[in-house]
């Protein structure tokens, strides 16, 4: 009998021992358990330590209350300004209700993924490539908001979105290189003007106080002269007074040569000639003989005036087809 005993005690020690271990579930720190007794909702969230359920009754979900740090794949997409570009990004978010986070959504980390996904591309399509490079936080703003509002149902509570890289294609990389240096020149050019104009200003105001004082000239020329003397070279300076520029100056505007300022006289117009004025008369030639003596050896003869043509009063032209030469 006190065996019989002692055995129905040791098998009811077991069988306790054993529902016991069957039972007993540990929830971590970071974890919240989530009972659902013959598939229905506890109200009772299971905080973290020791817990108790009934086997074969109740089923345990622990879900994890942690910080997720979620990569979003990269997304290839088209903006606004037609510009094709891929971008990634990673979301940050955690569960703030576990039962919804369990009833809600089947796998709410799968969701989040492929929420995140969309968003992305939909803020791609939205926005200017000059937004994705340069107004990163606008759009974190915006995407968060994207997607924190269907996550709010499923008890996920969306922390930050974080768009990691933009990559572009390598022209649109060139162009942009070759548009940023263009830039940066024309800064330069704007900045070289302006040191330009403030100079002229100075250099003006100092032409004015120097004027008033002749002898500051000179004395830049020779604060000039032991400037270039310091240096160490073959340089020849030679100054030159500049009275005496302004003196050739004055002089060159005051005494103006007469010859210049006298205009020419202009040449006498040639009388016009009648075209049906009468030839003028024939001069008779001498008769007499001594004028042919006179000429040099070889030198022909004048014509005499009764050697004339009859008629005309001209002398004959001996076969030649040419007047002879008058007398000398």
């Amino acid at each position: 009998m006190l065996e019989e005993l002692m055995v129905a005690v040791v098998a009811a020690g077991s069988a306790g021992a054993l529902y016991v271990a069957s039972a007993a579930r540990v929830v971590k720190q970071y974890e919240r358990g989530v009972v659902l007794r013959l598939g229905r909702l506890r109200d009772e969230i299971r905080p973290p330590g020791f817990t108790m359920i009934v086997p074969g009754v109740d089923r345990l979900r622990k879900v994890n209350m942690q910080i997720v740090t979620m990569p979003v794949p990269a997304q290839e997409g088209i903006t606004r300004d037609n510009v094709t570009v891929r971008v990634d990004a990673v979301v940050y978010f955690k569960v703030v209700d576990p039962a919804e986070a369990v009833i809600q959504v089947e796998d709410y980390r799968f969701a989040v993924s492929q929420m995140a996904q969309t968003s992305l591309r939909s803020i791609i399509g939205k926005s200017d490539l000059d937004d994705l490079l340069s107004n990163r936080e606008k759009l974190n703003q915006g995407l968060e908001l994207m997607l924190d509002s269907p996550a709010i149902g499923w008890g996920v509570h969306i922390d930050r979105v974080e768009i990691k890289d933009v990559s572009l294609p390598e022209t649109m990389k060139r162009s942009m290189s070759r548009q940023a240096e263009a830039e940066r020149e024309r800064r330069a050019r704007v900045i070289n003007a302006d040191a330009e104009l403030l100079a002229s200003k100075k250099l003006a105001e100092a032409a004015a106080t120097m004027s008033e004082q002749p002898s500051a000239l000179q004395l830049r020329l020779l604060q000039t002269i032991v400037a270039v003397a310091a240096e160490k070279n073959s340089t020849l300076v030679l100054p030159f007074p500049v009275e005496l520029l302004r003196f050739l100056e004055r002089s060159a505007q005051q005494g103006p040569p007469a010859a210049a300022a006298a205009p020419p006289d202009p040449q006498p117009a040639p009388p016009p000639v009648d075209p049906v004025a009468p030839a003028p008369e024939s001069v008779p030639l001498d008769p007499s003989p001594a004028s042919d003596a006179a000429l040099p050896p070889g030198f022909p003869q004048s014509v005499r005036a009764d050697d004339a043509v009859p008629g005309t009063g001209e002398p004959p032209t001996h076969g030649t087809g040419r007047t002879p030469p008058g007398p000398v």
